[in-house]
């Protein structure tokens, strides 16, 4: 299955807690994505808040947007990437 980066900014913050509240929030995001075949692996956060680096896996960009809008995220770009280590055997 591809995998891809979307980039994400956005305009107050992203404003998940770490809390009960915010891992609730989190798990919602999960079962409604995996409902179009979208798997979200993590995501890097700004110290600000705003701009967010996802790592996820999906049948297509058109896939991971349809997820994005049903969980009311926005996205700036998806890139489908490969996967580089410094730990392969070559």
């Amino acid at each position: 299955m591809p995998r891809y980066v979307v980039e994400r900014t956005f305009p107050s913050a992203l404003g998940v807690t770490a809390h009960p509240d915010g891992a609730e929030d989190c798990r919602r995001v999960v079962a409604r994505s995996r409902e179009l075949g979208v798997v979200w692996f993590q995501s890097y956060v700004s110290l600000d808040d705003r701009t967010a680096f996802c790592l996820y896996e999906g049948p297509s960009p058109e896939a991971i947007r349809a997820a994005a809008r049903r969980n009311h995220l926005p996205i700036d770009r998806i890139t489908q990437i490969r996967v580089l280590d410094p730990y392969f055997n070559g």
